[in-house]
C-alpha cells in the first residue's frame, strides 16, 4: 500500500485577474540550497483510519503555523509523486501573509554519520507565485495539482 499524503492548495487573484499560489519551501539540509523542484503545497501523512481532510487541515496549520482560513474547499484529486506517494488535495482562495511562517521541526543526524542531531523545519519559508513559476518551483509530482486547480476556477 503506498504512502498517502493530504494537502491545501491556497490561491488567490491578483488585481488583474491572474491567479498566484501559495507554497511552501521544504526545509532541512537536502532542500537548503535547491529552489526549483524544492517546493511544495502545505501537505504530509496521514493513516488509515483518518480523514484525509482532516490531515490536510492539520498539516497546513503544522506547517504554516496558521490556522487554515475559511471558505468553500474545491477537491483536486490526487497525483502520485516519484516515490510513489500519493497525494490527495483540496484548493482553497484565501489570502494570508506568509512572510512569517512557523512550521513544526523534524530530527535528523546532521552531517550524516556525524552522531550530531539537528532539529530543521519542515517548511522553511513560504510564498505566493504566478502559476507559471510555481510549476517550475513545485516538486514534479505535484505540478498536477495547479492544473487541476486551473481546471476547476475555469467552469
Amino acid at each position: 500500500m503506498p504512502r498517502r499524503s493530504a494537502g491545501l492548495l491556497l490561491y488567490r487573484r491578483t488585481g488583474s485577474g491572474e491567479i498566484e499560489v501559495m507554497l511552501g519551501h521544504m526545509g532541512g539540509p537536502f532542500w537548503a540550497r535547491r529552489d526549483e523542484g524544492a517546493w511544495s503545497i502545505p501537505k504530509g501523512e496521514y493513516g488509515q483510519d483518518e480523514d484525509p481532510l482532516a490531515a490536510a487541515k492539520r498539516e497546513f496549520e503544522e506547517e504554516i503555523g496558521q490556522p487554515v482560513p475559511g471558505g468553500p474547499l474545491l477537491p483536486l484529486g490526487e497525483v502520485r509523486q516519484a516515490g510513489g506517494k500519493v497525494v490527495t488535495a483540496w484548493a482553497l482562495e484565501a489570502d494570508m501573509d506568509v512572510g512569517e511562517i512557523e512550521s513544526n521541526t523534524f530530527t535528523m543526524e546532521w552531517p550524516r554519520a556525524s552522531g550530531r542531531l539537528q532539529e530543521f523545519p519542515e517548511v522553511d519559508q513560504a510564498a505566493w507565485f504566478a502559476v507559471d513559476v510555481a510549476r517550475v518551483k513545485l516538486v514534479k509530482g505535484q505540478v498536477a495539482l495547479v492544473d487541476a486547480l486551473l481546471a476547476s476556477v475555469a467552469t
